[in-house]
């Protein structure tokens, strides 16, 4: 089977690059530094060329509102194009656990604008939807430190690791098409304060994290709930404390 995969020298990329590999799929990587522009379009023809499966798991290289609606629309409407003239017979997207719950941020607007273009493309398709990140522990805590210490709320996050992330997508990528959304997730729940108390913790990252029910998640008022995916996930097999040991 060949796969496409857009944003394929990035993080989730590549891993999901190597285990098609690694499974006997000829699997392309798909980026600019390979030719591959979705923006401008250049390099889709040829990339798509034969192709079973097309995945997107490139991101907006800016988080601001505008920029972001601009890059998924841009993208997304020529990956589509290009996809349905080369035939191709399954559109998987990685998206985000919670975006319809977090639609006061511009970056997750964009993101639900491209799930809608892909749903009403009429395309096969496949929208996994992840949880965040191990690898962006620190991020998170950047992000949320106000004059030197880090404030986050108590609420629910089951963050995965990369690993588990590519997993998923591979997975999703060699079936039959959802026609819906696919949410994968770790294995354990923290309370995001507690998560990044951990992580910073075993960094040696003197940093205090401080639990206040007020503070935004990326600019973004949350609950206890809006981070967690519903039943029926499935669930990587890595464990917040087996990644730790790894780095």
């Amino acid at each position: 089977m060949k796969v496409v995969v857009i944003g394929g020298t990035g993080l989730i990329g590549s891993k999901v690059v190597a285990r098609l590999g690694e499974h006997g799929h000829e699997a392309v990587a798909a980026a600019p530094n390979t030719g591959v522009n979705t923006l401008t379009g250049e390099g889709l023809a040829e990339a798509l060329d034969g192709a079973d499966v097309v995945v997107d798991v490139s991101n907006s290289p800016s988080f601001a509102d505008d920029a972001a609606m601009e890059f998924f629309r841009t993208a997304t409407t020529n990956l589509l194009e290009h996809s349905a003239k080369a035939g191709v017979g399954h559109h998987v997207a990685l998206s985000v656990v919670g975006t319809d719950r977090l639609q006061d941020s511009g970056y997750f607007r964009a993101k639900a604008a491209q799930e809608a273009m892909i749903r009403e493309s009429g395309r096969p398709y496949s929208i996994v939807h992840a949880t965040q990140f191990f690898e962006f522990v620190k991020s998170i805590a950047d992000f949320s430190t106000v004059d030197g210490q880090v404030r986050l709320p108590s609420s629910l996050i089951q963050p995965m690791a990369a690993d588990d992330v590519a997993a998923g997508v591979g997975r999703t990528a060699v079936g039959q098409p959802v026609g819906g959304i696919r949410e994968i997730a770790g294995p354990e729940q923290f309370g995001l304060d507690a998560l990044i108390r951990k992580g910073l913790a075993a960094e040696g990252d003197p940093r205090e994290v401080v639990t206040d029910e007020q503070a935004p998640y990326f600019g973004v008022r949350i609950d206890e709930r809006t981070l967690v995916p519903g039943p029926g996930a499935q669930l990587g097999e890595i464990t917040f404390d087996k990644w730790l040991a790894r780095q």
